[in-house]
């Protein structure tokens, strides 16, 4: 597997082909709902690639001065279980710690909380989203900075 920080258009077309399999299509999901305001093209995107195909995401994206919004971390169903949501999830960690900030947080459906919370994030089950297709729990995690 080879872990990208996109640059390129076709690597983040990589990024949108994940989504779309894996979310889009299986819940049902518009694209209108799964592509909104935060994917332009200066957001920052993970791409897995097995051999050249892409197989999990993640995006970043500033939330303030301190903190960066990670979210629609994807893994295909196939690829699942091996690891990869955990691998994007720590590169976009590590590209955000370079960048500069010092807290990531995410918006987590609520049944994969366990797995955020494995990797260190706090769950704020006092802030809720109710999305259009899923309820999501506030969650954060301090990155630390560059040492």
């Amino acid at each position: 597997m080879k872990v990208i920080r996109t640059k390129a258009t076709a690597e983040r077309a990589g990024a949108y082909y994940v989504r779309i399999q894996a979310m889009a299509r299986k819940h049902h999901i518009t694209l209108e709902q799964e592509f909104d305001e935060h994917d332009t093209p200066d957001t920052k995107y993970i791409v897995i690639l097995d051999d050249y195909f892409p197989v999990a995401t993640c995006r970043l994206y500033p939330n303030d001065e301190e903190s960066i919004v990670l979210g629609r971390i994807v893994v295909l169903p196939e690829y699942r279980g091996q690891g990869l949501g955990k691998m994007a999830v720590e590169e976009a960690e590590r590209w955000a710690r370079e960048l500069g900030y010092t807290k990531a947080v995410l918006e987590s459906r609520e049944n994969k909380t366990g797995f955020y919370e494995k990797m260190g994030y706090i769950a704020d089950y006092n802030r809720t989203i109710q999305g259009e297709t899923f309820t999501c729990v506030y969650m954060e995690k301090d990155i630390g900075s560059v040492r």
